[in-house]
């Protein structure tokens, strides 16, 4: 599931204080096999990398890329966000070479709610690696940020990206019909969520 969200108006509303802890310096995550961290211009190639291959994009609102500028661009534009402290999305590498291989974060924050959006190359599908990595960031957000409600927003088609939300405890809420327009046409969305008094009632 993907999502460069291009949302303007969700400028994080919270205390100035919470907020530039959250966004002083780019929050670095260590998991089991991962370091989510900072996309930088040097990872251009591998942005591209996933962003090319049509398996990817089948499921995001982004065209398959053709062209390096574009990695450029995209690497920009999450910089830019977490700038202006709309977004923030980490480069998922793996510890021991530190490549990226798929990038995950929160597509839009506001006071206690969030859009989680991500994206693996196709040949490190079905390892877990998504689910390490979202498991990360839904700590994070409601641990860090300390936000109430987490949502992610898939395309009816997507059934591999509902799977994994489910399995990591979100609720199916229903169909938002025609919400999401890219690609020339508009697309019904399914809207998951989960809250912060599910997630401490997890095991």
């Amino acid at each position: 599931h993907g999502s460069t969200a291009l949302v303007l108006e969700s400028r994080l509303t919270m205390t100035d204080t919470a907020a530039d802890a959250i966004f002083d310096a780019f929050p670095e995550i260590e998991t089991e096999r991962l370091i989510l961290r900072e996309i930088m211009p040097e990872d251009a190639p591998a942005i591209f990398a996933i962003f090319s291959d049509p398996q990817i994009t089948q499921y995001y609102d982004l065209y398959t890329y053709v062209d390096m500028e574009q990695a450029e661009e995209l690497i920009d534009f999450f910089d830019e966000s977490f700038e202006n402290e709309r977004a923030i999305r980490w480069g998922i590498a793996r510890k021991e070479d530190n490549v990226l291989i798929g990038t995950c974060g929160y597509v839009w924050l506001r006071q206690y709610r969030g859009e989680i959006g991500y994206e693996l190359a196709s040949a490190y599908w079905r390892q877990g690696i998504m689910s390490e990595a979202i498991e990360a960031i839904l700590e994070y957000g409601f641990e860090q940020i300390g936000l109430n409600r987490i949502e992610a927003l898939v395309m009816v088609e997507n059934a591999a990206s509902a799977g994994l939300l489910r399995s990591l405890g979100f609720t199916e809420e229903g169909v938002l019909r025609e919400h999401d327009f890219f690609k020339g046409q508009f697309h019904d969305m399914r809207l998951f969520s989960l809250l912060r008094r599910e997630y401490d009632e997890t095991p």
